[in-house]
């Protein structure tokens, strides 16, 4: 059966249906723009930090005196430390502190916009990349037989005229939780449009045109109609507001092209993006450790999102950001410098009504006797109480059995006001 989705190698669409004159614009992209009798859509951007990032230095527990006994040669000094090479954690609250990278989100929190939640993760116990991320991205830990992925199951039941960039995945190929039964795109880049199709794009939108099945008809229809709006649009400068700037690198433009996509009011609900390089089983840190691989991957990070959340401005009302990783690292550093795979993590989030400048779940601890089989931070909230908060709080998706087959103990941490 052809899939009803299309992928793209990359896809643009760079301003609204104010480009067009009269009868130009295509039909969805009209129906889309109409909003007097629908309120404003919500907007969820789920970012994949793949490779499992190591959340404890990322969020220092300066506060626990274990870290730094696990960790002689990786820990992040605490904020009270003067080594004169501004290499300690950025206060939070006490406790914690951020990687001093994270500079731009230490901002954040304190302004009360940046939400972090600890030791947050799967219950299953998995050290494989590549189920852990299966899981996480199924919403569905331990069960490999899920089809799709939360991230499709999350929107809601469509209200009004669907849009061919309701759901989108920047990348080759589409994520995995974003496959699904909801139509949504694999997008590569909005600047270098092209249809994946060696007959060529205007036969492949003739095989659309004429299939027999009718929803496969009118599925071919809107994207082509898409297709033709894109490329009259490509040559379009973006131009970031409030100053934002984002950092160089694939992570900054693609939020960027996230916002840009968001502003053009077509009815993007869902946005699924990754950044990967995470997995620091060795060199973790350099000569400080506000340098080395872990630093020079933190600091676009950071940049990108403060950006982001610049740009949007008063717009982040209706759009909330979260950050995720497959699992953590172990607490104790390897003989590489480095980390190994571990269990709990710890999760970003801003934008919509999440209430920022605070650090939730509950804290296991890193003792010997409160650590994960006796390597790693313990699991103490479960990724899909944060994740379900955001569908049902925000996207306005109460259905999250079905968001999340077989979870019916959700424990919301109330994130959202």
């Amino acid at each position: 059966m052809i899939s009803r989705r299309l992928f793209l190698k990359s896809s643009g669409i760079a301003s609204g249906l104010t480009m067009f004159g009269a009868g130009m614009a295509p039909g969805w992209l009209a129906r889309a723009a109409d909003t007097s009798s629908t309120p404003r859509k919500k907007v969820l951007v789920a970012i994949f930090q793949r490779g499992a990032v190591d959340g404890l230095n990322m969020v220092v527990p300066f506060g626990e005196k274990s870290y730094y006994d696990l960790r002689p040669n990786l820990a992040i000094p605490a904020p009270t430390t003067k080594t004169g090479k501004n290499d300690s954690a950025l206060d939070l609250n006490g406790f914690f502190g951020l990687h001093p990278a994270l500079a731009p989100l230490q901002t954040m929190f304190a302004n009360n916009v940046l939400a972090v939640v600890e030791a947050v993760g799967s219950p299953d116990p998995t050290r494989s990349h590549f189920d852990a991320q299966d899981y996480m991205e199924s919403g569905t830990p331990g069960r490999k037989a899920t089809s799709d992925g939360w991230l499709n199951r999350s929107l809601p039941a469509l209200v009004g005229a669907q849009t061919p960039v309701r759901a989108v995945g920047f990348g080759a190929e589409l994520p995995r939780a974003l496959r699904g039964t909801n139509p949504a795109l694999a997008v590569n880049n909005l600047n270098d449009f092209k249809v994946r199709d060696e007959l060529g794009a205007a036969s492949f939108e003739t095989m659309y045109a004429n299939t027999l099945d009718k929803a496969l008809n009118n599925t071919g229809r809107d994207t082509f109609e898409a297709v033709k709006t894109v490329q009259a649009l490509q040559k379009q400068t973006y131009v970031p507001a409030n100053g934002a700037k984002y950092p160089n690198g694939r992570f900054g433009q693609t939020l960027q092209q996230i916002a840009q996509l968001i502003k053009s009011d077509v009815g993007l609900e869902v946005a699924f993006a990754d950044v990967g390089g995470w997995d620091t089983h060795v060199n973790e840190i350099g000569g400080t450790p506000a340098t080395g691989q872990l630093a020079n991957l933190l600091t676009p990070f950071a940049q990108a999102l403060a950006a982001f959340h610049q740009d949007m401005g008063d717009a982040m009302a209706d759009i909330a950001v979260i950050t995720m990783s497959e699992f953590g690292r172990t607490a104790k550093e390897n003989g590489n410098r480095g980390t190994d795979h571990g269990h709990a993590n710890v999760m970003f989030a801003f934008g919509g009504n999440i209430r920022g400048g605070k650090v939730y779940g509950d804290w296991p601890g890193m003792t010997p006797d409160r650590l994960y089989e006796n390597r790693d931070l313990a699991v103490t909230t479960d990724f899909r109480d944060v994740l379900g908060e955001l569908v049902a709080h925000h996207l306005g998706n109460t259905n999250l059995a079905q968001v999340f087959p077989g979870y019916s103990k959700s424990r919301f941490r109330g994130l959202i006001s």
